[in-house]
């Protein structure tokens, strides 16, 4: 088993105020194909974003995460129970949960031993959700400029799991009944400081960061502010999602 990546524990005060939120309709159409909600597990939970969607869904929910720090940073709640594991072996009891979600993370993950984890704690019949999202969008001009920063400025940067995004998921190996998804996106209205803060928290600006000691996002967003017409505008990302009955 390969050793787990941690790259979020560094900047994770920035990771949980500029991180996007998803959508309730992904939440919604996940939801709809479960028999039972008393509990759920949210493996990857970073600042507890994806536990805190889970609450109005399910009685209990357990949220765990790699980084210490992440989960120093998520905001408590009375159903939600953090710890800090690994992906591929936690403390939870076998059959345990209806619904396994994995928010932007699975890419991260040793995929033979969580998929195996994953058998053993859901209870039968319980689902798997994985969803990421891609590059987004906010007009043709800027994207450009966001587009050739993605993969030229920064490409070299990204570690390899990345390009299991930009594949969206279909490529890895999903060894479960899968349940067909239909095409999701999420908008939010942005202000470009906002938009500075969420690429900031890319892994691979972190990483330019450290080899190079400056923020490539800031001379970015100098190019930016003459197309950024408005104080507000709208941010679309694109979301996709695999969703699998765990058979036991």
């Amino acid at each position: 088993m390969s050793q787990p990546k941690d790259l979020f524990s560094g900047h994770s005060s920035e990771y949980a105020i500029f991180r996007p939120a998803y959508p309730k309709v992904l939440y919604d159409f996940i939801v709809s194909h479960l028999k039972e909600r008393e509990f759920a597990w949210d493996c990857g939970c970073g600042n507890g974003q994806v536990a805190h969607d889970l609450v109005p869904y399910f009685k209990k929910i357990a949220a765990t995460d790699l980084s210490a720090k992440q989960i120093e940073k998520a905001v408590p709640a009375a159903t939600i129970s953090y710890s800090v594991s690994a992906a591929e072996h936690t403390p939870f009891p076998d059959h345990a949960f209806d619904l396994i979600t994995v928010g932007q993370a699975l890419h991260w993950f040793d995929l033979p031993e969580f998929y195996k984890e994953v058998r053993r704690v859901a209870k039968p019949d319980g689902l798997l959700a994985v969803w990421g999202y891609g590059l987004l969008h906010i007009h043709p001009l800027i994207d450009q400029h966001i587009h050739h920063f993605y993969t030229e400025v920064i490409g070299s940067y990204w570690d390899k799991e990345r390009k299991l995004i930009d594949e969206e998921y279909k490529t890895i190996p999903f060894p479960f009944e899968e349940i067909a998804s239909p095409p999701f996106d999420f908008q939010l209205d942005w202000t470009i400081h906002q938009l500075q803060g969420y690429l900031t928290t890319w892994s691979s600006v972190q990483k330019y960061i450290q080899r190079n000691g400056h923020n490539p996002v800031d001379d970015l967003i100098k190019r930016l502010e003459p197309l950024w017409t408005n104080k507000i505008m709208k941010v679309t990302f694109p979301l996709f999602m695999r969703l699998g009955k765990v058979q036991l």
